[in-house]
């Protein structure tokens, strides 16, 4: 089975913990990797408007990746799913910030792409609701059945 990382939104404006940072840039390190960092453009999507919020716009990945994409929203664009698919790729290892909402998001896309996406759930962190990721985790698992515990596993 060909596996790649997808590393979702790990930059500074989301304030990711240290051990994210490193982990995820072990899984990226270790396979084909694109990171995904999402910037602020209220034409394309209304985060301040709706939600009195938003990221930065200016923002980058603080994990070095082979691919990195920028995104607009809580979905990845179409180009991680057309870099996937050039890769010849069967499962994408996701790891990054907001497990219960970027990091489902990605889910949902690349499994609707006929991917088998992978939550590393030790490599992951929650939003507000759920710091932890166990929320996020949990849905992953009833949506998309496929999760590895612990990074350490895929070594």
């Amino acid at each position: 089975m060909k596996q790649a990382v997808l590393v979702v939104d790990v930059q500074p404006c989301f304030n990711p913990p240290d051990w994210l940072i490193s982990r995820s840039q072990r899984l990226a390190n270790s396979f084909p990797s694109i990171a995904t960092v999402e910037r602020h453009d209220e034409e394309k999507v209304p985060f301040f408007k709706q939600l009195g919020w938003k990221p930065a716009s200016d923002d980058e990945s603080l994990v070095k990746t082979d691919h990195m994409v920028v995104k607009h929203g809580y979905r990845p664009t179409d180009e991680v799913i057309k870099l996937f698919q050039e890769w010849a790729v069967d499962r994408v290892l996701v790891c990054g910030v907001q497990a219960d909402t970027c990091v489902l998001a990605a889910g949902f896309m690349l499994f609707d792409s006929g991917l088998q996406p992978t939550i590393v759930a030790d490599a992951v962190v929650g939003s507000e609701l759920d710091r932890s990721g166990r929320l996020g985790v949990n849905l992953w698992k009833h949506h998309f059945g496929h999760v590895v515990e612990k990074h350490t596993d895929l070594f």
